[in-house]
């Protein structure tokens, strides 16, 4: 009896320690996230961090890796190093989580810490039990192992794990004092120069395996006005749907994120962030894909890495990447591009050729600004307030 006393005992003592445990590392978690607050100049994430640290105690792990993946969203290193402050504490919460491990090697990854990335890729995988964005994870592993096989090659495998500039830097200089030692036509040099080309591809596009989307098209302006013309639209908020279906619809319209499960004839994402070419691949199936971003340099590299060839009939080509911007389109001359939602709204309220735009969920906080939710209400010609609100634009 008294040693069931004893390990029942030392049982409830271990409890203790490790309930003790993850409230300490969310502590540091939550303070951490209130420090970056004061200088932050990033909405979304800023709304993240609100959440967090009013997150009830069966919310707060979740709240961590929602918060942790839009501050990577916001890019900078400012946000990264949060993110993989975050991520550190979620895997120390939860060391067999697949979320937590993608959310850090994202992060170092980020950072430049490629040797964390690479070991935190590999649990991330080594826990899946499916597919899903594991292709991606895969994918991003993939090419940190053969950048760090081309540096090895070049006898520079400990530049692998210090900045991507210094270790450029010394591959360079090793090609160049080859061919001036021995000359372009040696062998030995002509190996490490393809292997140094290698590098600088990876390095600045990873690895694309179609380059071309086969068998998608790009689709232009007139394009567009003639996929849609004559067809019946509806623009459906994440999370939302019409209360009647989407069978009345010819035309299904999903902005950001895209169920998997859901019809979708039309999607459109925004590309935002300093390098929002690091986002997961547009896999959902959509008939058109269109891909809003003010850089011209970002939306290309970001169509690149994300698009994936097959999940697309047609993508919007450069004249559909800034219409708010656009003179010839909408012209709105916003400098920020405004949310997803409403460039898609206000660019089928422009073409003007679908008989019908009903609006399902946009009134949700968070799905449009201020001034663009004037806007819509403004130009409503019936708005349904009961459940499944309903704005009509025509």
């Amino acid at each position: 009896m008294a040693k069931a006393t004893r390990a029942l005992s030392g049982l409830l003592g271990a409890r203790r320690r490790d309930a003790a445990r993850q409230e300490e590392l969310t502590a540091r978690a939550v303070r951490g996230c209130a420090e970056y607050l004061g200088g932050s100049r990033d909405e979304r994430l800023a709304a993240a961090i609100g959440t967090l640290l009013t997150a009830g105690p069966d919310e707060t792990f979740d709240a961590l890796l929602a918060t942790g993946n839009r501050a990577l969203e916001a890019g900078g290193e400012r946000e990264n190093r949060l993110a993989l402050s975050l991520a550190d504490t979620a895997t120390a919460l939860r060391a067999r989580s697949r979320g937590a491990w993608r959310l850090r090697g994202l992060a170092a990854e980020a950072l430049g810490r490629n040797e964390e990335a690479v070991d935190a890729y590999e649990r991330h995988l080594a826990l899946r039990q499916d597919t899903g964005d594991g292709e991606d994870i895969a994918r991003r592993l993939g090419v940190l192992k053969e950048i760090r096989s081309c540096l090895e090659d070049a006898g520079l495998g400990a530049a692998f794990a210090g900045p991507a500039a210094e270790a450029r830097t010394e591959f360079a200089a090793r090609v160049e004092a080859g061919i001036s030692g021995r000359g372009a036509g040696d062998p030995e040099v002509r190996r490490l120069a393809a292997r140094y080309a290698a590098y600088r591809r990876l390095t600045a596009e990873g690895r694309m395996p179609d380059p071309l989307l086969a068998p998608g098209e790009p689709i232009d302006v007139p394009g567009l006005r003639s996929r849609i013309a004559g067809r019946t639209a509806c623009v459906v908020a994440p999370g939302a749907e019409p209360s009647a279906g989407l069978d009345p619809y010819d035309l299904v319209v999903r902005y950001d994120a895209a169920p998997d499960d859901g019809r979708t004839d039309l999607h459109a994402v925004s590309v935002r962030g300093r390098a929002p070419w690091e986002g997961p691949a547009w896999r959902h199936p959509a008939e058109i894909r269109l891909v809003f971003g003010e850089s011209a340099d970002a939306w290309r590299k970001a169509l690149r890495r994300r698009l994936v060839p097959g999940a697309q009939r047609y993508f919007g080509d450069a004249t559909l990447r800034r219409p708010l911007n656009d003179p010839a389109l909408v012209g709105d001359g916003r400098a920020d591009g405004g949310s997803t939602a409403f460039a898609v709204i206000r660019l089928l309220d422009f073409l003007d050729v679908s008989p019908r735009i009903d609006l399902f969920g946009v009134h949700h906080p968070g799905e449009l600004g201020d001034e663009e939710r004037a806007w819509v209400m403004a130009h409503a010609k019936n708005v349904n307030c009961g459940t499944g609100m309903r704005i009509a634009l025509r």
